[in-house]
């Protein structure tokens, strides 16, 4: 699609270092990234926007457990599901703001998204993924033998429930999400890495796991035929050595030199791994570049003048 891009906006967008997560805080974050997509949209670019969820997510499973003696309890699928909506929400109006006040009269919609994964993924058996709250041992044991949760310990913190990441298959809603950027709609899609769902006997279930959402990104990516996305963090590109004696900002790199250095153990898991991760995936599946910058630098690096640019080669 011409003049299409995906924008992968990072959770550091709505919530920052610091800050206690407030609505107020997010809509006021979510503001500050919605001018920075609107400067896109003004030059003429087809908008899919993903987000992380995060922060969102812990919140809504801690509210599911305090009411638990009141109302009922959400799994991971709908509380994925809520939050989709809530951040949609908090974005689609920061960017209609912004794009009245540029007198840019393009329609917004976001799209609860559901991503299908394969129960047979290693995932599975091998949760890896921290969600919710941290809990004391006590309390850890007591969810682990009532409710069947996978705990891990975090020696400084206490205990905390994991779940599986499978990697992304299918992304159900994807003849809307195509037709949006056809029809010149900014659709916001695939938040928190999408809802993982299963197909089984004939059915789609959800599912209790967490998908990455760059991964999710790129699926979504390759999918819709794009040639570029965008990954949104909070460094203003990839560096090696990064926080460390030699650190050096990578420019200008071919998927074969980022393979290269992601097998040196360069990017940590966590941060900017999955990130490097999922520009090989979208670029080995028919992409040609991926664009690696922070917020504030969105217009900058897709203009090539900032930012990391990785790109097929060899």
């Amino acid at each position: 699609m011409k003049n299409a891009l995906l924008v992968a906006v990072g959770g550091n967008s709505l919530i920052r270092a610091g800050q206690r997560g407030t609505i107020s805080e997010q809509i006021e974050n979510a503001r500050i990234t919605a001018s920075h997509i609107a400067d896109l949209a003004a030059l003429g670019y087809r908008l899919v926007i993903t987000h992380g969820n995060g922060p969102q997510v812990g919140s809504q499973l801690l509210r599911s457990e305090a009411g638990s003696f009141q109302t009922y309890t959400q799994p991971l699928d709908i509380c994925v599901a809520a939050t989709q909506g809530e951040i949609g929400y908090v974005l689609q109006n920061a960017l209609r703001s912004e794009l009245r006040e540029r007198r840019i009269p393009i329609p917004i919609a976001t799209i609860v998204t559901q991503v299908k994964v394969d129960k047979s993924d290693p995932a599975f058996q091998n949760p890896s993924k921290p969600v919710g709250p941290f809990y004391d041992k006590e309390d850890a044991e007591k969810k682990r033998d009532e409710l069947g949760w996978h705990i891990v310990e975090d020696a400084a913190r206490g205990y905390r429930r994991v779940v599986p990441s499978p990697k992304p298959m299918e992304i159900v809603e994807i003849d809307a999400i195509r037709l949006c950027v056809e029809e010149k709609i900014i659709v916001i899609a695939v938040g928190g890495g999408g809802i993982p769902i299963v197909a089984e006997d004939g059915t789609e279930t959800g599912i209790e796991a967490v998908i990455d959402k760059d991964m999710s990104s790129a699926l979504l990516a390759v999918q819709l035929g794009l040639k570029s996305m965008v990954i949104s963090t909070d460094t203003d590109c990839v560096y090696l050595n990064y926080k460390k004696a030699g650190q050096k900002a990578l420019k200008d790199v071919t998927i074969g030199e980022i393979k290269e250095y992601l097998e040196e153990g360069q990017f940590a898991p966590g941060s900017m791994r999955p990130k490097i991760e999922s520009a090989i995936e979208f670029i080995s599946h028919g992409g040609e570049e991926v664009i690696i910058t922070s917020p504030h630098h969105l217009v900058e690096a897709v203009g090539g003048e900032f930012g990391t640019h990785i790109r097929n080669g060899g």
